[in-house]
């Protein structure tokens, strides 16, 4: 059963008469290049945006969004507690830190979690091959939750990076960790067995030696933006005790910092899915205890500013498994009850809130259109019990206000002794190229049980454009490539360790094959080529042709 409702206000403030509203519909951003260190070049590939050894700070003038609040957050409670008080927390610098970085830095490539890069393709593409298989260890290890293994669960995408000769001649005087296959292309991927891995992204033999985290990673690291050296890891499972996030320094390869178990949360469970944002001088980091944790970089080191804890009244604190996404100085989370909450990154301060029913894992989504930030979210069929309705939504990012909803029947089903939830795990695609009106989910319908289906809805309306029926349910987020004619194709992986290549357009799939042991991990792109983990012992690169 699908329905559609259409609002203009939620539970906000309607405020679109006000001036300062109208004031940042207009804002405007100009830019200048200054460019460092000389062009990195590979045969056979394409530089797309970030893959290149010159390294282009874009400048941009921009204007701090309002310090508000809607009615909205009357819904919660909420605690800010400042722990340096001598640092002043405004965000002085508003640029996007991952616009022009030398790779795909973080989860979805930037702030906004848009999949800030896309494939390019010649003609039109019939096929995937694998180019190589790295293997990783395995942790057969009893937790309170089982055993976890190797490979990459869920988000476990990949980061790429092309290393400037800058950080490449600091790697060969400081890292005593290089290996003989060590190159300017890397792929730095947290594996369930409890490593950080290092591959050669054109051979796919380890570049350097693994680091031993000693937990289960199951989230994607992220690599800060100013090529610092710094790895931000989130462990996800404990084995061992200190349990919680990492800070550590490829230059040297050791681990530099670890921030455990955290007392002052209203939610004990310490573990961190979500990737870390960096924007000016902090870093964001949210964890599944409850808590938004802002970090001042100084040298290479976070230092604690000042955390937000937050719940809705009368309910338990949740915990948060999404990234945030970023707009200027306004953050974006979801979490697993179902809300999505706007808070001022300057204060902490939630600017506004919205109920999306149940639990959202997969990290909402932003976009830009007419100067006027929108979001995109879905959540999954959880607290609701075995029959529900997975709601995605398109929010005014500014004042929470709701453009549209589409409402779409899925399930809780029981399948070998296991639970597994319906809805969207899947980060949202914004469509480009010949599909730039569209946006497209890998949503679990499990109709009948363990069913998925790849989604186009339109941007503007909601409405569906297609379902295309997937061989079993998607957890993984999809990743878009172009051709020479701005043709879209997307390549995504099922849990059965299936691949398929789709024509964007009409949902049509143009190849598929099972080639490895459940894709719930999120892909990258770089090219032609993709690089993708399994929740067996394989990382993958295969190319589409």
């Amino acid at each position: 059963i699908l329905s559609l409702k259409i609002s203009k206000t939620s539970g906000a403030t309607k405020n679109t008469n006000n001036p300062t509203i109208i004031a940042i519909n207009k804002i405007f951003q100009i830019g200048f290049f200054i460019f460092l260190c000389s062009a990195c070049t590979q045969p056979k590939t394409a530089a797309p945006a970030g893959k290149t050894d010159t390294l282009t700070e874009v400048k941009q003038a921009t204007l701090p969004l309002p310090d508000t609040s809607y009615a909205s957050i009357g819904e919660l409670d909420y605690k800010i507690d400042l722990t340096d008080s001598l640092q002043d927390g405004t965000l002085t610098d508003l640029r996007d830190e991952y616009a022009n970085v030398p790779g795909i830095f973080t989860f979805r490539g930037g702030p906004r979690r848009d999949a800030a890069f896309h494939g390019t393709v010649k003609g039109e593409p019939d096929s995937i091959s694998v180019d190589w298989c790295f293997r990783t260890a395995y942790d057969g290890r009893k937790s309170d939750f089982g055993v976890w293994g190797g490979g990459t669960g869920w988000t476990g995408q990949p980061l790429y990076v092309c290393w400037p000769d800058s950080c490449m001649q600091q790697f060969q005087k400081r890292s005593p960790a290089l290996l003989p296959s060590f190159s300017k292309e890397e792929i730095i991927v947290g594996s369930l067995c409890g490593k950080v891995y290092f591959i050669d992204f054109q051979t796919g033999d380890s570049s350097r030696r693994s680091i031993n985290v000693h937990n289960t990673i199951k989230g994607t690291p992220s690599l800060d933006p100013t090529l610092n050296g710094n790895l931000y890891v989130g462990q996800g499972i404990p084995l061992e005790r200190p349990f919680g996030a990492l800070t550590l320094n490829l230059f040297t390869h050791q681990q530099t910092q670890v921030f455990p178990a955290d007392n002052r949360a209203w939610r004990h469970w310490h573990a961190y899915d979500a990737s870390p944002i960096r924007v000016g001088d902090f870093l964001f980091r949210v964890g599944e205890n409850g808590t938004i944790y802002k970090y001042r970089c100084e040298q290479n080191e976070l230092k604690e500013h000042s955390i937000l804890r937050y719940r809705v009244k009368g309910k338990g604190a949740p915990g948060m498994e999404a990234s945030m996404a970023v707009y200027l100085n306004y953050g974006y989370i979801s979490d697993n009850h179902g809300n999505i909450i706007c808070i001022n990154l300057n204060t902490l301060k939630p600017v506004w809130y919205y109920n999306n029913h149940d639990d959202t894992d997969a990290s909402p989504v932003l976009e830009i259109t007419d100067g006027i930030p929108y979001l995109y979210s879905g959540c999954e069929v959880d607290r609701q019990g075995e029959n529900g309705i997975c709601h995605i939504v398109k929010i005014n990012a500014l004042n929470g206000e709701l453009c549209w909803e589409r409402n779409i029947d899925a399930h809780r089903v029981r399948y070998h002794e296991q639970t597994f939830d319906g809805g969207i795990f899947g980060t949202p695609l914004l469509g480009e190229g010949d599909c730039s009106e569209l946006i497209f989910f890998n949503f679990v319908s499990n109709t009948p049980a363990m069913a998925g289906e790849f989604i186009a809805l339109e941007k503007k309306s909601g409405e569906i454009v297609y379902r295309t029926h997937l061989k079993w349910y998607p957890w993984s987020s999809p990743v878009s490539l172009l051709n020479e004619h701005n043709k879209m194709y997307v390549f995504t992986g099922d849990t059965s360790g299936s691949v398929y290549l789709i024509e964007a357009a009409t949902g049509k799939i143009l190849y598929t094959k099972r080639v490895g042991n459940n894709f719930e991990s999120s892909p990258v792109v770089i090219d032609n080529h993709i690089v993708i983990g399994s929740r067996g012992q394989q990382i993958y690169r295969m190319s589409v042709w």
